[in-house]
């Protein structure tokens, strides 16, 4: 495995970053890498660590409970933080509590109050984002807009669950500029909820063929996998 091309490769992906940020007139602060390991083998993460990288993000907790708990990953000294991207099933929120920092993908009031039970189980205050829907495929999760603010209440009722901001996956498009309204109607929708006391400092949104965009239009979270690691795993 050639260490060098995967620091060649986070790099330009902080470049990006980077660039995107200041055209936006935004701290590159601002904005945190999520590096994305879906399907990325132990050994990969732990060359990933050594390049830097200290925030990954999973699909599957299945497949993220066996990199986590096994003993190349989990023997590491570095403080790892881990996020739930992609949907949670109700049965796997037990392990999900305990394997992640943020849970992206919270998507219906009954998800958020099994969060809290199991979280309120191991005496833990789950931070999560609101994931919402905002195309009409049929493949992607998340909450309507008009049951947004419903689902928000509910979740500040709760000791043991906080909702820290908004999540959505946009089409795939190849036009950044079809994708760009996207990213421009979830920041709209925190906005609209921070008028109405709602605290929802961070927007994941963005992945590899259009973080820049995404960044551009405020993203506080970037989830990229493919840019990094390529299609399945380092090519």
């Amino acid at each position: 495995m050639e260490m060098q091309i995967l620091f060649n490769r986070i790099k330009d992906v902080y470049v990006r970053m980077s660039r995107a940020a200041m055209k936006a007139d935004r701290s590159p602060d601002e904005v945190q890498l999520i590096a994305v390991t879906k399907t990325v083998e132990a050994g990969l993460i732990r060359e990933a660590v050594a390049c830097g990288l200290r925030v990954f993000g999973e699909s599957k907790v299945q497949e993220a409970k066996n990199k986590i708990t096994g003993g190349e990953v989990s023997a590491m000294s570095e403080r790892l933080s881990w996020h739930l991207i992609g949907h949670l099933q109700k049965n796997k929120v037990r392990d999900a509590v305990q394997l992640f920092d943020l849970i992206h993908s919270v998507d219906s009031v009954e998800l958020a109050d099994e969060i809290d039970r199991q979280a309120e189980r191991i005496e833990k205050v789950q931070r999560v984002l609101v994931q919402v829907k905002l195309s009409e495929e049929e493949t992607k999760h998340g909450l309507a807009e008009n049951v947004l603010f419903p689902v928000l209440e509910r979740i500040r009722g709760k000791k043991h669950v906080t909702a820290e901001g908004l999540m959505t996956i946009p089409p795939f498009l190849d036009d950044l500029n079809s994708v760009r309204p996207y990213f421009i109607r979830l920041r709209e929708l925190r906005d609209s909820a921070a008028a109405e006391g709602f605290s929802l400092p961070e927007l994941s949104m963005g992945m590899s063929h259009d973080f820049e965009a995404a960044i551009e239009e405020g993203a506080t979270m970037v989830r990229v996998g493919t840019a990094i690691f390529g299609e399945r795993g380092l090519q």
